[in-house]
């Protein structure tokens, strides 16, 4: 077969704010993608949003004489990945909650559909095509506006018996820490993600109208987010400074979590807040090397891969080859 009559694969990636689909090839590569916001009007339209996507995807592959072989789809949440059925708490996509999205959009294109949680997608992505290509164990970390997290060990993905494997983001990293929207206390989502990097600055500002971080978003809390924090960081703010010293040490002590306890080839952190941390990756490792072992750590292999939608997709289509590999395994 040419390249030219290569089949392909449509992905699709949930995200809180938009949703990015594309044509993706059995060698990772985008030939198409399209993004979205994920709401019209203030109102959630993930499912018509998504249909509508994949629709002119489809259409875009018929002009170009690809066949489609499958559909990958990752989700923010909890997904029942046997049934394609999505989770009750979907805060990112709350119109999806309880939908069995695999069945719908399978139906619809004609296609198998697989559905999963988008950091899974992610790490099978990173395993199949990115950072960590040819490991068999990789951890991915994702600081977002939450932090997603994705497990693959022995070229498994790691989903746990209720979907819930691989939410390190959940992980406390600070028994005593402040509450988390999850309903625990000190978890790794509250110090390092992006909302829990921004509500942590405006804590620390709020009744100081001279504070620069909040001078510098016009005396507007809700203004400060986290990339203005690791900007004002960076020019020497002391607030803004200890909220990111936090998150940096935060961010070691999951990746020695991971290292002591998994012992993975590679650790990917990626995702929203990758992009920040580039700069700092010296003092995050530091911070790892106080929690895991040396030696465990000296032979895992860290990077820190600032998030991009293409990416994303790569993952949801690596998912779905993924499925369709599994499923050809179960017919051996």
């Amino acid at each position: 077969m040419s390249s030219a009559a290569a089949p392909v694969v449509l992905a699709v990636d949930v995200g809180g704010t938009t949703i990015a689909a594309g044509m993706v090839t059995g060698t990772g590569e985008v030939l198409l993608h399209e993004r979205v916001p994920a709401q019209r009007d203030g109102v959630w339209r993930t499912l018509d949003t998504t249909v509508e996507l994949l629709e002119r995807q489809g259409a875009a592959a018929a002009r170009l004489g690809r066949r489609i072989v499958a559909l990958g789809v990752g989700v923010p949440g909890p997904i029942d990945v046997e049934a394609g059925r999505v989770g009750e708490h979907v805060p990112h996509a709350p119109d999806l909650a309880g939908l069995p999205l695999a069945r719908l959009l399978g139906d619809r294109l004609g296609v198998p559909a697989f559905v999963d949680n988008d950091v899974n997608a992610l790490a099978l992505g990173e395993c199949r095509f990115g950072a960590g290509h040819g490991a068999r164990s990789l951890v991915v970390l994702a600081p977002g506006t939450g932090f997603g997290a994705g497990i693959v060990l022995d070229g498994r993905l790691v989903r746990g018996a209720a979907g819930f494997g691989g939410e390190l983001g959940h992980v406390p990293v600070k028994f005593d820490g402040r509450p988390c929207w999850c309903g625990g206390r000190g978890c790794l989502a509250v110090y390092a993600s992006g909302r829990g990097i921004a509500e942590a600055a405006r804590a620390r500002v709020a009744g100081h109208p001279e504070a620069p971080l909040l001078a510098a978003a016009g005396g507007d809390l809700q203004a400060i987010t986290a990339e203005g924090v690791f900007a004002a960081a960076r020019d020497g703010d002391p607030v803004a400074s200890a909220v990111v010293d936090e998150a940096c040490q935060a961010l070691g002590a999951i990746i020695g979590t991971v290292v002591n306890g998994l012992n993975p080839e590679v650790v990917i952190v990626t995702g929203g807040v990758a992009g920040s941390l580039v700069p700092l990756e010296t003092r995050i490792l530091k911070a790892a090397g106080e929690y895991a072992f040396a030696r465990a750590l000296a032979h895992t292999r860290v990077a820190i891969v600032p998030g991009d939608k293409r990416v994303s997709m790569r993952g949801a289509a690596a998912l779905a080859l993924y499925e369709l590999e599994r499923q050809e395994e179960d017919r051996r």
